[in-house]
């Protein structure tokens, strides 16, 4: 973006994770915040931001190029579709994108006919470890890779209290490790290894207060005969001084070597044969959420949306991911492996 180029931007939602989408907004050279809209009008007053608590008011009084959704997917697709009534074009919306894979698909050509681009707020994938690992990836570092493991070890599950004291919604979610927060890396997966071919899981509930599962394996089938397991358990922790950091340890194998993301952010190369292993990516030292992977997505969507960039997790894109977590799902209701076809 150049100096003199001005977005403005309206975000709706100010609830907990709120806080890192306008924190990056204030960085971001070049925007002009121009309303922050909740149902709790105090809260949007919270943020510094004029303050709106009824989104047609907001959109109406203020010009918006970019409206940031901050809400849970109950509420995506009429706050979509206010947008596109007042001729917003670009909008960031948070995952879980609506509330399933029909209304995603309706909401996505409702908003291609209106010349709309949504990008979808998944952000794991720019976290700087996983950025990282696609580098080495690409670069061949450790020969053709075969296996790939991630340990979801958060530590947050356990007892009557659980997630009380964030984000008391997740005890009421009748799909929760994979709706949640397993999507993250379905979407990392297909970020770093491509889209997977099919998909088998066995998924449990061990924490009985809260309504879906919170535990459980997925595996993954995807091209080149990689294979790749999301092994979750919300009730385990990992070694970490920040649990939400990375949410637990990582391991991609191949023919040359090893990589592995600890609790810390840090990603080392062992290589074949090896005792000792090579830092890749030092120990991270952000304080706020993920390594500042929310900044580095609303970054590269402005810059994307400006044609500056080409665009990652576009809404007609991630209609993938939802059908992904549709089949994992399905593969845990029924005990088969469920094919999703050709990449």
């Amino acid at each position: 973006m150049t100096k003199t180029e001005t977005l403005r931007v309206a975000c709706v939602g100010a609830g907990y994770f709120s806080q890192f989408h306008y924190g990056s907004w204030s960085r971001i050279d070049g925007v002009t915040p121009v309303g922050s809209c909740n149902r709790d009008i105090e809260k949007a007053r919270a943020t510094g931001w004029p303050a709106f608590d009824d989104l047609d008011k907001m959109l109406s009084d203020q010009q918006t190029d970019i409206l940031d959704i901050i809400l849970p997917p109950v509420a995506h697709a009429d706050t979509i579709r206010t947008a596109l009534r007042h001729g917003v074009k670009w909008m960031i919306c948070q995952k879980p994108f609506c509330n399933d894979l029909n209304e995603a698909k309706t909401i996505v050509a409702e908003a291609e006919a209106a010349g709309a681009t949504i990008v979808v707020h998944e952000n794991f994938r720019f976290q700087p470890w996983y950025r990282a690992i696609k580098s080495a990836l690409d670069a061949g570092a450790i020969g053709q890779l075969q296996q790939v493991t991630f340990r979801l070890r958060p530590g947050d599950g356990q007892g009557p209290e659980a997630y009380l004291d964030r984000q008391p919604y997740f005890q009421e979610m009748e799909k929760f490790l994979i709706h949640e927060t397993g999507v993250h890396w379905v979407d990392t997966f297909r970020y770093l290894l491509g889209d997977p071919t099919a998909v088998y899981a066995d998924l449990r509930k061990v924490n009985p207060v809260i309504a879906g599962e919170d535990a459980g394996y997925v595996l993954f089938d995807h091209p080149g005969g990689v294979k790749a397991m999301l092994d979750g358990n919300r009730n385990l922790d990992h070694a970490a001084d920040n649990h939400r950091r990375t949410m637990g340890e990582a391991l991609l194998e191949g023919t040359k070597g090893t990589l592995k993301l600890y609790g810390d952010g840090r990603v080392t190369l062992r290589e074949f044969g090896a005792l000792d292993a090579q830092d890749l990516l030092a120990p991270d030292t952000w304080d706020g959420f993920g390594g500042d992977c929310v900044h580095a997505l609303q970054q590269h969507a402005v810059l994307g949306f400006l044609g500056q960039a080409p665009l990652e997790n576009i809404a007609s894109d991630y209609l993938k991911v939802i059908e992904i977590e549709r089949a994992i799902y399905e593969s845990a209701e029924t005990g088969r492996k469920i094919s999703l076809g050709d990449p």
